[in-house]
């Protein structure tokens, strides 16, 4: 389903200490997300910004079941999977490589990681959260090693529920993840400036 290419800026893989995976948001693109990138402490990471297909990860809400998403959300999360291995490939170890993510790409990039934990080296999801119309803990394996995962999101958002923030955060705690979560009234479905600084204290720093 996803077959659009990869954008990759910085230094080449072969050379980077660290590589940082950039997901969009609906509607959004590669271009747009990599942008991001300028406002978080990456100098020297390779910067990797996967567009799906026709600007949407997944076509339905992500708290529809998740069989409603198939075959998109399986082909988005293999996209993932693919590209970490792509990245493993050229040399860097699991814990130097970084996620960060808006909205639809926060959520893919969360259920990615509980999907298959380890300790990757850190993750800012900005508004999002586990994948279905609810939590499905048989779905996630593997422990986080005391990865550090950053969760902002605002109180009320059109699209991501603030407990289903909470729930995810207990999840991955439950799963070995330092989890910093930040629930922000009324900050609009945005990313903040407070919310950048705090991934850059907590997670590139």
């Amino acid at each position: 389903m996803h077959t659009e290419q990869t954008i990759i800026q910085g230094p080449a893989l072969a050379s980077a200490e660290r590589a940082l995976i950039l997901l969009h948001g609906r509607g959004g693109a590669a271009a747009d997300i990599l942008s991001l990138a300028g406002l978080l402490h990456v100098p020297g990471y390779a910067l990797l910004a996967p567009q799906a297909t026709g600007y949407t990860w997944y076509p339905q809400s992500f708290l529809a079941p998740p069989a409603q998403n198939e075959p998109w959300l399986s082909s988005a999360l293999d996209l993932l999977k693919q590209l970490v291995s792509d990245i493993e490939q050229q040399g860097l170890a699991p814990q130097q490589i970084y996620f960060a993510g808006f909205s639809q790409g926060a959520c893919l990039m969360l259920e990615f990681l509980a999907r298959n934990a380890r300790r990757y080296g850190g993750a800012a999801a900005f508004t999002g959260g586990l994948i279905g119309d609810r939590i499905y803990p048989e779905h996630y394996s593997g422990s986080f090693e005391g990865m550090p995962i950053f969760i902002g999101s605002s109180n009320p958002d059109p699209h991501v529920p603030p407990q289903r923030v909470k729930d995810t955060s207990a999840i991955l705690i439950q799963m070995g993840a330092i989890v910093t979560e930040k629930i922000y009234d009324n900050m609009g479905h945005t990313i903040t400036k407070d919310e950048l600084a705090l991934a850059n204290r907590l997670i590139f720093g």
